[in-house]
């Protein structure tokens, strides 16, 4: 049976008692946009950058100032603060290591999701977060279930709750592109890594 993410999400925020600490990591800017702009209204949120599968450092430091400025320029309900991590490609060909060669969309991006979600849990965790989610389920392009999915078993993991998502859902996706525009953001014509890279 199919499971409803954004509403399951809705009813784990229509639960909390007061405003929780929410650490959401994200893959860029655009996608950050539309779920900053929700989640806020019932969060405390920090934002987590870390994208190993960038394989431009270049690429990397442009999205993360992206970022930094879509948070300094929005007033948002509750506070969010930005966190950068440093910039390592290494790890994610680390992970994803023989599956060079998989379509896109295919095992090598769950290996990837799951290097980027497992970072956010580990620091969730280690900093007293009540909650952990990701960006990344906003794009039409991205397994919503097998993000909600692996988000489940890092919850088990580490001990720190997963916020079910599909910020893609209620529009979600088109707001983004909205607020895209209105921002002026950078918005890039591929996921990241090198296997994902659009010639034009």
């Amino acid at each position: 049976m199919k499971i409803n993410y954004q509403l399951k999400m809705e009813e784990i925020i229509s639960s909390l008692d007061g405003v929780k600490k929410l650490l959401v990591h994200a893959c860029c800017a655009p996608c950050s946009s539309y779920v900053l702009e929700y989640l806020s209204n019932y969060f405390e949120i920090t934002v987590l950058f870390y994208n190993p599968n960038i394989d431009e450092k270049e690429e990397y430091e442009k999205r993360a100032l992206e970022l930094k400025r879509l948070v300094s320029t929005v007033n948002y309900k509750n506070k969010v603060d930005v966190v950068i991590l440093d910039h390592d490609p290494s790890e994610f060909y680390q992970v994803v290591k023989g599956l060079e060669n998989e379509l896109e969309g295919g095992p090598r991006c769950f290996k990837c999701y799951r290097l980027r979600m497992e970072k956010a849990a580990k620091y969730a965790k280690e900093n007293n977060f009540d909650y952990f989610t990701t960006t990344l389920s906003i794009s039409p392009y991205k397994n919503s279930s097998k993000l909600n999915e692996i988000g489940s078993i890092l919850e088990k993991e580490y001990g720190i709750k997963y916020l079910y998502s599909d910020f893609k859902k209620k529009n979600g996706y088109k707001r983004s592109i909205e607020l895209s525009k209105k921002y002026s953001l950078y918005r890039q014509n591929f996921c990241g890594c090198k296997f994902s890279k659009v010639v034009l």
